[in-house]
Formats: C-alpha cells, structure tokens, sequence
C-alpha cells in the first residue's frame, strides 16, 4: 500500500531498476509517516562511507506524538539494504552515471519502505517526447471509446 509516491521522478529521468529500501525511522516519524505526512518530491539518495542515505524527506511531525523530542522534520536518514546490493548501486553510480532516486514510500508487511530507482537523467527533447507518447495514448483511448 503507497503511502508518497514521487511522480516528478518519472517525469526527469529514466528508470531502469528498482530496489526496495527500509529505512531508519524514528519513533515519531513512523506516527507521522502512518498519518500521511511525508513528503519526498524534493528528497534524493546520496553515497557516502558505503551507505545510502536519505536527503531532503520531510517529515512533519505531529504535535500529539513528538513532545518530549526536538523534532527535525528533514534529517538525513539511513536506508538499509543487503551489501551485495549496495555495492552494485554505487558501483553503477560512481562508474555509470546514474542517479539514485527515491521513487515511493510504501508498506510491505507492515514495515516502511522505500523504493528507490536507478535512474538515468531526461534531457528536455527526451521530456517533450515522452508527453507526446502520453498524449498520443490518450487520444488513442478516447477514439475507442467513440467508436463503442
């Protein structure tokens, strides 16, 4: 089940795998992302000492759920996932140039995740082409429906 998903992501770069990420959470971060208050269109995924991390999530805090802590709504949080997998991202980012791009926050058996995606930057003529497809196939939808 989506909780945030990041459409901009979709709309400035290719997507050519995707990997599913926990993430460290804290207490009141995790009532707040159950309340539907995280946001990750501005967030991105860097590398640093062989780890991934988090940037520019925010999450808004709740006032019920964080009052004995100083909430920072947009610290910098750990994503966990198996070395192996680790080393391929920063290898392909490092070496290839790719971008690692958080794509959604979701559930998965009633953990936070977060997928994120291996992507590739859209240059402007690639954005204008895609909207045309996506333009393209809905006149083609609405043709068929016409016509039954």
């Amino acid at each position: 089940m989506s909780i945030v998903q990041n459409k901009k992501a979709f709309h400035d770069y290719f997507i050519e795998q995707r990997f599913e990420a926990g993430i460290a959470l804290e207490g009141w971060e995790v009532k707040a992302v159950r309340a539907g208050r995280a946001q990750i269109k501005e967030a991105y995924v860097i590398v640093s000492n062989s780890e991934l991390f988090l940037l520019g999530c925010h999450i808004s805090p709740l006032p019920t759920a964080s009052t004995h802590v100083l909430p920072d709504p947009t610290r910098t949080r750990k994503l966990l996932l198996h070395a192996e997998e680790i080393t391929r991202l920063i290898g392909s980012v490092e070496r290839a140039g790719y971008t690692l791009v958080p794509l959604d926050l979701h559930y998965s058996k009633g953990r936070i995740k977060l997928e994120i995606g291996l992507a590739k930057g859209k240059k402007q003529h690639d954005k204008r082409a895609t909207e045309k497809d996506r333009e393209w196939q809905r006149e083609q939808q609405r043709l068929v429906r016409a016509r039954t």
